[in-house]
């Protein structure tokens, strides 16, 4: 049997002479390669860091009990390690048995892991929160009754929550890594301003909205499709499709030379049409029995930014520069990240978004189907050379819409006809000439940070949000700041989560994919 090294060594060996032939055959085999610059000059003893940007999902609906599991018969079975700190979930605030709301939370089992998707739109998921008393999840963001077609959706359902006997796999990561309990969404509302916020900050600068809900006052609200992208609705140029001004974090790497990708699963057309526009069309089967396409254009953040997307979905012109600046313009397949890794051109910072039925999404995914997706990656990751100075960050776009009984910080106010925070209309009073549409934070989701540099076994309780990552990224390379009014000014730091000192550096830990459970530790 080949130990985990072996194993990495002969695929890296595989994808260099692929590479080689690519290289040699492509139409641009003679492109010259700028110098790479990336491992130079980081602040932190970090030259890679890997986002793994995973679908709705709150706090409370992954971690409520942490680190208490049921342990029913039949089921993965999860015991926490002694002196594991608790968080602040429903067992340490005596919300389990006593919650303002209709029903008191409840758990869903392993068998119960495909769930309806909930209602989780920017002014509803400020209406349940009511001001504060946090007692309208039902009423406002529950899916029922009903069916999806496969799944019987019941309103109630929103309450309900996993514990470490269906979530193992990040149950067990946060007994050896570092998690967060006090992160939170940026703003409010569904995926596309979760993974806007997370690559720039700021979802305002929005054009065209002539799509009700989409945009308010020139933000991004809803889940708009990008206006650059042949893989959008009916080939884009469609009402619902938008292009987003400013800049992002890709724009900032790129003034740095430093590599980096957006690697999603589907990316790549399965064909073209008779004019070469992209088509992407595959798919899978997911959680609900249906298919679900893989690529998901709304959930492709840096496609609605003219300076940073691939509008045809051309391909990279050779493995070896993936990550730089050429044809795909950093917009890849998933596929071409691991083609990168294993032939020794990691980028320094990496997306990773799962095709969709691992994505995790309520509905056509669940949290048995993005375990596996994301315990591959990690095992992989971890056993490479790399590994040593590399963090990885899982990270949520949006709740979904599923219960959390922590109310957020407000940073932002706004008062647009879609704010229902404190009344219609309402999300406290914003100044006068400030950017409307972007109240936030939104609600607390969940937070992981895998790295050997990640303090071991610790909870950070520091505020962050998702463009707390834009500016662990922005300050590890000298970046700068996004500016025009990004959060990711006002971003708490996600370095209380690492311990860069040297001393106390966290062992690799190897899962199984499938079950979640410990498979070896070194």
């Amino acid at each position: 049997m080949l130990h985990k090294h072996q194993v990495w060594e002969l695929a890296r060996k595989t994808v260099a002479a692929l590479t080689t032939s690519v290289m040699l055959l492509g139409p641009n085999a003679n492109t010259a390669l700028a110098p790479d610059k990336d491992d130079s000059s980081t602040k932190w003893p970090i030259t890679h860091v890997v986002v793994i940007f995973q679908e709705n999902v709150s706090f409370d609906h992954y971690f409520a009990t942490y680190p208490h599991a049921a342990n029913k018969p039949g089921e993965t079975p999860f015991q926490a390690k002694l002196g594991t700190p608790t968080v602040n979930g429903l067992n340490t605030t005596g919300l389990h048995d006593h919650n303002p709301n209709q029903v008191n939370p409840f758990r869903f089992s392993p068998s119960q892991a495909a769930t309806c998707d909930q209602n989780h739109d920017y002014g509803p998921e400020q209406a349940a929160m009511h001001g504060g008393l946090m007692d309208q999840f039902v009423q406002q963001l529950g899916n029922g009754p009903g069916t999806d077609g496969t799944l019987t959706c019941h309103s109630t359902d929103v309450m309900g929550y996993f514990d470490g006997n269906t979530v193992t796999a990040l149950w067990n990561y946060a007994q050896h890594f570092a998690m967060s309990d006090n992160s939170f969404n940026t703003t409010f509302g569904p995926s596309s301003p979760g993974a806007i916020n997370l690559i720039s900050g700021n979802t305002s600068g929005a054009t065209p909205a002539n799509q009700p809900g989409d945009t308010v006052d020139g933000s991004l609200i809803g889940d708009p499709r990008p206006f650059h992208d042949d893989c959008s609705p009916n080939g884009g140029h469609q009402p619902n499709q938008i292009v987003m001004s400013g800049k992002n974090v890709g724009d900032l790497l790129n003034d740095k030379g430093i590599t980096w990708g957006w690697f999603h699963g589907g990316f790549k057309p399965t064909s073209r049409d008779a004019k070469g526009n992209a088509i992407c069309a595959s798919s899978h089967i997911g959680a609900n029995g249906k298919p679900k396409g893989d690529y998901i254009p709304h959930h492709e953040p840096f496609q609605y930014y003219p300076s940073t997307s691939n509008e045809h979905h051309l391909p990279p012109s050779s493995v070896a520069i993936i990550g730089k600046t050429d044809q795909a313009n950093h917009q890849y397949d998933l596929s071409d990240f691991w083609n990168a890794f294993y032939s020794g051109h990691f980028p320094a910072v990496s997306f990773l978004k799962a095709p969709g039925y691992l994505d995790g999404h309520a509905a056509y995914s669940s949290p048995l189907f993005e375990q596996p997706f994301i315990v591959d990656t990690i095992n992989k990751i971890m056993s490479s050379p790399e590994w040593k100075q590399t963090a990885i960050i899982i990270a949520w776009d949006d709740s979904d819409g599923w219960y959390d009984h922590v109310m957020p910080p407000i940073l932002m106010q706004s008062n647009t006809v879609e704010d229902a925070l404190n009344g219609p209309g309402s999300c406290g009073t914003a100044p006068a000439g400030s950017a409307q549409g972007r109240c936030g934070y939104g609600p607390r989701l969940p937070l992981q940070v895998i790295s050997p540099y990640a303090k071991v076994n610790f909870v950070d309780h520091i505020t962050t949000d998702q463009s707390s990552i834009l500016r662990f990224i922005e300050d590890n390379w000298n970046l700068g700041r996004i500016g025009s009014g990004s959060f990711d000014a006002l971003a708490g730091s996600l370095t209380h989560m690492f311990d860069f000192s040297g001393k106390h550096k966290a062992k690799r830990l190897f899962l199984d994919p499938n079950t979640g459970v410990v498979l070896g530790e070194d």
